[in-house]
């Protein structure tokens, strides 16, 4: 029987990665996995308690807020602003940054953004939905965290993952060394490390995308879905076509078996849809990690200067060989259309 290996075993072996880090670096992501331990115990009691549905107000994207985005906004705010290792937080929910000014965090080094409940539409389908968090070092570099601390590159990144809420619940992340994936053991409370080293194939058979709005894609994507959907021997095609509308989900699905996923522009959201900061900067930090790639069909998506907290952008995510048979047809139809 091999050794089970806990998620905070793992973080301390891998400690001396970051020797400038003294700690705080691993104590910041085991403060992740308790809110993680936390919002999967509501989850999965969500049928039996009165947390579904909407609390009827309305999010800083005008969404409607779920009572579980609530209580898992709540829960990471909790967990990251008590250890001492945080300034500053940015969350899908919340207009501005939360400034974590105590006597713990005077002098914190790192800055956090986060989507507490990705997908938070299926709740009540009882489909699966995540977190994403992303871990920056401040700027500033001293005092309150600001919000120029967020305004980096996902390049700058020096963490990033997600906690997929499923029919069990998993914890992936990567430090800029590799990517490995925890599955949370309810017997003992413990995320045990099961996917070690992930690396997503260069090449699947599945794109995700919600075809719902094919009408309002740009013609580099409807060319692309097209071309996927041919019958070609040599190329495995058609591809199947997996969209579970949960960015997770969908998201983790292709990272173990190959494939890719777009949320491209539409006539609807010409900017796009997904967020850059909190969203699409730490997916493609993983997936490039695990050997995949991600763009905004021009350009790397973890180049993209981020000019505002909740700026958006069209993202291709995935399998290295789909992601760049998607911007072929991108650059060919963008250039035809000029």
């Amino acid at each position: 029987m091999s050794k089970v290996k806990t998620l905070g075993q793992f973080i301390i072996e891998k400690q001396a990665d970051f020797p400038y880090a003294k700690g705080e670096f691993s104590r910041l992501l085991r403060d992740i996995g308790i809110a993680a331990k936390i919002v999967n115990r509501e989850v999965n009691k969500a049928g039996l308690a009165d947390i579904l549905g909407e609390t009827g107000d309305s999010n800083v994207q005008g969404e409607q807020v779920k009572k579980l985005d609530v209580f898992a906004n709540e829960q990471f705010i909790a967990a990251l602003t008590v250890g001492g290792e945080v300034c500053a937080l940015a969350s899908e929910e919340n207009e501005e940054i939360i400034v974590v000014d105590n006597e713990q965090s005077k002098n914190a080094k790192y800055v956090v953004a986060f989507d507490p409940l990705d997908g938070s539409s299926n709740i009540d389908a009882n489909v699966s939905v995540g977190t994403i968090f992303s871990v920056y070092r401040r700027t500033s570099l001293s005092g309150p965290g600001t919000l120029e601390d967020f305004m980096q590159r996902g390049t700058e990144q020096v963490a990033a993952g997600y906690i997929i809420y499923g029919s069990s619940t998993m914890l992936v992340y990567t430090t800029g060394k590799g990517v490995n994936g925890f599955t949370l053991d309810p017997s003992i409370g413990e995320f045990c490390l099961s996917h070690p080293n992930i690396k997503i194939p260069k090449s699947g058979k599945t794109y995700s995308i919600n075809e719902g709005y094919y009408v309002h894609f740009p013609d580099g994507v409807k060319k692309f879905i097209k071309w996927c959907q041919e019958e070609d021997k040599a190329s495995n095609r058609p591809y199947s076509s997996r969209y579970i509308g949960s960015a997770v989900a969908d998201v983790h699905r292709n990272l173990l078996y190959g494939g890719v996923f777009i949320y491209p522009t539409t006539s609807q959201a010409p900017k796009g849809k997904l967020r850059v900061l909190y969203e699409c900067n730490p997916m493609a930090f993983i997936v490039e990690q695990a050997g995949g790639k991600a763009t905004d069909g021009f350009k790397r998506i973890m180049e993209i200067d981020t000019k505002a907290l909740h700026q958006r952008t069209p993202i291709f995510i995935g399998s290295s060989e789909i992601v760049e048979r998607a911007e072929e047809f991108m650059a060919k139809y963008a250039i035809a259309a000029r």
